[in-house]
């Protein structure tokens, strides 16, 4: 069995401008922050980003690099509108599918067993219809009687999520009390790049936690990125809290102000 492990400009480095990426993680909990970063670094653009949205898509659309967001929100959570996003958006600077917390697992599930789509009860009755004009309905094939909504499949070229532990094959283990649909945003994807606390022997993954702590399998995994603090300044319980204070700070701070101070000048 091989082993997985790069680097995070290793990992950016075999993406594409115009690609569909999906970021793992909810809102500002444990994002995979080393690897946006790398992608910021780099001349990536014309993105389609599918994420539960925080300061990835915050970051990602102020460098001007997002031409499409899929998303049922955008949070920093304890800052509950993404101060960055909401300026690209009110600015036009992206297109936007807006669909329900649902509707969006259920599309990622769609894309994890290669369906074409899922059809669920979420969104009917509200306006998900009316702002994603796109959307059809289905009627049960065995009694004509309900209709669904019909949730295309969130198919992704590559998903970026960040775990707790990972050994060097690809195996992916969360210790913090919510998994995030990142072994969804995994499956969905033609290619996985997990980067994580800390790179461990397969044997001492299960030291630990329990096996059902092992969320993301080496199957669905090409690439493995160690990097202590690769959340920051989201959470990556139970390694370390959000940081409240650097959030602060990023969302208070001009987006080219911060870039320039934080993350060497790459604005766009």
């Amino acid at each position: 069995m091989s082993d997985k492990t790069m680097t995070a400009d290793e990992v950016v480095s075999r993406l594409r401008s115009g690609m569909t990426l999906g970021i793992g993680g909810w809102g500002s909990r444990r994002k995979p922050m080393a690897l946006v970063h790398a992608l910021l670094r780099s001349d990536l653009t014309d993105l389609t980003i599918v994420s539960y949205g925080g300061p990835d898509v915050g970051m990602l659309a102020a460098a001007g690099r997002v031409r499409k967001l899929v998303a049922p929100f955008v949070t920093l959570d304890s800052i509950p509108l993404e101060p960055h996003y909401r300026a690209a958006r009110e600015a036009g600077a992206l297109e936007l599918m807006e669909i329900d917390e649902a509707m969006f697992m259920w599309g990622l599930r769609a894309a994890a067993n290669r369906l074409p789509f899922l059809p669920v009860r979420a969104g009917l009755g509200s306006d998900v219809m009316r702002v994603n004009p796109g959307l059809r309905t289905v009627t049960s094939p065995y009694d004509d009687q309900e209709t669904f909504v019909a949730v295309p499949a969130l198919t992704l070229d590559a998903a970026l999520v960040h775990l707790n532990r990972a050994d060097r094959l690809g195996n992916g283990q969360y210790l913090g009390p919510d998994p995030y649909f990142d072994d969804l945003f995994c499956e969905a994807a033609d290619a996985a790049y997990v980067s994580c606390e800390r790179i461990v022997d397969t044997a001492e993954l299960t030291k630990e936690a329990p096996p059902q702590s092992l969320l993301v399998k080496r199957h669905t995994v090409t690439g493995v990125v160690e990097a202590p603090g690769g959340a920051h300044f989201t959470s990556c319980a139970p390694d370390y809290g959000r940081d409240e204070a650097a959030q602060r700070e990023y969302a208070s701070t001009p987006w080219q102000e911060f870039a320039a101070r934080h993350l060497g000048g790459r604005t766009g």
